[in-house]
């Protein structure tokens, strides 16, 4: 049973200013891809719009109805999402994961500030909102590629 100590750790003051301060929260007009990605266990739902152009996104906006967590999770990712490609994307995505299921490390470079959320990893209730950013993100760069081979 979590502690009262332990939801204070959980929604540090670190976690509670991201959430607070989220980069590139508009919507883009016409974007290449767009996509809406939800926790089904919480309800929290991330949608993401992006362009890319050479492999690479160009544009971004996102709009995320998510806990606290999720929204710190969201805002560490846009603040170095532009110009990354889609193996760059993958791999935060497969870092963040490893980090919150199997106790790895955070992701590197450039997805850094993840290991505000390492308490987190006893919450597994939460881990689906945490990565909805980063799952809404891949799956639209996905589109946008298929897009650009039609």
């Amino acid at each position: 049973m979590s502690t009262d100590n332990d939801l204070i750790k959980l929604y540090s003051q670190r976690i509670l200013a991201l959430a607070a301060d989220i980069p590139l929260t508009d919507r883009l007009d016409a974007p290449q891809a767009s996509v809406r990605k939800r926790a089904p266990l919480c309800g929290s739902t991330v949608t993401v719009d992006l362009d890319m152009e050479a492999g690479r996104i160009t544009r971004f906006g996102q709009d995320v109805k998510a806990c606290a967590l999720g929204q710190a999770s969201a805002a560490l990712m846009a603040a170095n999402i532009l110009g990354r490609s889609r193996s760059e994307v993958e791999a935060g995505r497969d870092q963040l994961r490893a980090m919150l299921k199997d106790g790895a490390p955070p992701p590197l470079p450039p997805f850094t500030g993840y290991e505000v959320l390492e308490p987190a990893r006893d919450y597994k209730n939460r881990h689906a909102s945490i990565m909805l950013a980063f799952e809404a993100t891949v799956e639209a760069m996905a589109q946008a590629e298929a897009e650009a081979c039609a």
